[in-house]
């Protein structure tokens, strides 16, 4: 680990370091104050001006044991929910990965299919149909912005097959998921909570209708038909319809949006993993979770403590939030080696935190990879290289680790 002593991460006083501050992020300036914690305090108490008391666990292992135990650290939306950021009193949105089991089980298994083996199979012509009409369309030897032409445009026109939602709208699914995630008031479209609720309820309404559709026909392999036929789900109130909704826009469009840019912009940093990645493509089976690894498309997930417990020396009391570092968790040197380097060819390069672990890991992991893997398979056959050609623009968010602008060029 590299330690600059005289950065303020490693001379503010401990009880003062608070690294949840979405400018770090923006600014992407958090990295050492990530390294201080897993050092010095793994499991550490803070204040935020931004978001209350709460405490970061920062190590691999004390990430994975809060993950594993469910039954003292909940993700059910009545105590929080899965985010940093609390929601206001009655806005509170249900939805199955921010419930505990058995609920969440239950309603997990009702999408489950949307990304069995053999849906993946027949979604892969599909992907790659689509990748090769972005990647064809793209300008040559002059610049635009990566994240708005290509990383955006995939992951809507996948959500949009997903959802089997009406593809000449499919922008707003990238609208709700931003107004979903944007902290209010800090400069994006949602100036206010209520502002983002009234966004809430156009995409409820636009989804109802698609339902109402859906649950009067036979059951299809969509989203919103698997929701309306399910045991579990068929039933629900339109708050968890509105937060079930959310939950798949947000998991289907940030993290992998995230990861389509991040790739660029690492491959752009290191062009000897690029050149290895020429020289065999075959290095995708490791390259993809590499690219997910390092970017951790969503920086934290947050649990609550249903009971007084200890976790690394530290007595965490019912009642506390406790926000799981994935970030940091993946850059944790006692469990993966050289963690700040970028490596295409890593050993064991599956192994990172980006998905989540225990029964809440990410359910799209594997249509994930496949969208990355198909987009960098057609990139090797088209494009000797993508230039970055600027400072990409990051969100101002600790909870979405991601970019709004990336300028590149490929050389004419």
């Amino acid at each position: 680990m590299h330690v600059a002593t005289d950065h303020p991460a490693w001379t503010t006083p401990l009880a003062a370091l608070d690294p949840s501050h979405p400018g770090l992020f923006q600014a992407d300036e958090m990295w050492p104050y990530f390294a201080r914690l897993r050092r010095d305090a793994p499991v550490h108490f803070a204040e935020s001006p931004f978001f209350g008391p709460y405490w970061s666990v920062t190590t691999w292992k004390d990430i994975v044991q809060v993950e594993l135990n469910p039954q003292a650290f909940s993700s059910d939306s009545g105590f929080g929910g899965i985010s940093i950021r609390d929601r206001p009193k009655g806005l509170e949105l249900p939805m199955f990965i921010a419930m505990d089991p058995p609920k969440h089980d239950e309603q997990r298994k009702v999408v489950q299919p949307i990304v069995a083996p053999g849906n993946l199979a027949r979604l892969q012509d599909l992907i790659r149909a689509r990748v090769c009409h972005i990647l064809d369309g793209l300008p040559r030897g002059e610049t635009f912005n990566w994240v708005e032409h290509v990383s955006i445009e995939l992951t809507v026109q996948m959500l949009a097959t997903l959802f089997d939602f009406p593809f000449e709208d499919r922008r707003k699914l990238s609208y709700w998921s931003d107004s979903a995630t944007m902290i209010a008031g800090a400069g994006g479209h949602v100036d206010s909570e209520a502002t983002r609720e009234a966004i809430f309820a156009e995409c409820l309404a636009y989804f109802t209708a698609l339902w109402n559709q859906r649950v009067n026909a036979p059951p299809r392999p969509d989203l919103i038909s698997m929701l309306a036929h399910g045991e579990a789900t068929r039933g629900m109130t339109p708050r968890e319809f509105l937060g079930n909704l959310i939950l798949l826009i947000v998991g289907g469009n940030d993290t992998t949006r995230n990861s389509i840019s991040g790739g660029v912009l690492f491959l752009h940093e290191n062009p000897g993993e690029f050149a290895k990645l020429q020289a065999n493509p075959a290095l995708l089976d490791s390259a993809v979770p590499e690219i997910i690894r390092y970017q951790t498309p969503l920086a934290h997930m947050r649990r609550t403590a249903l009971v007084d417990t200890e976790l690394h020396g530290q007595r965490i009391r019912a009642g506390d939030k406790v926000v799981m570092w994935y970030i940091s968790g993946n850059r944790d040197e006692t469990a993966i080696e050289a963690p700040d380097r970028f490596l295409v060819d890593r050993k064991r390069a599956r192994q990172h935190l980006s998905f989540g672990f225990g029964i809440h890991r990410c359910v799209g992991n594997r249509l994930a990879e496949l969208q990355l893997r198909i987009l960098w398979e057609e990139i090797l056959r088209r494009f000797p290289r993508i230039e970055v050609v600027g400072e990409p623009k990051r969100v101002f968010s600790s909870f979405v680790h991601g970019y709004t602008d990336l300028p590149v060029r490929i050389p004419a």
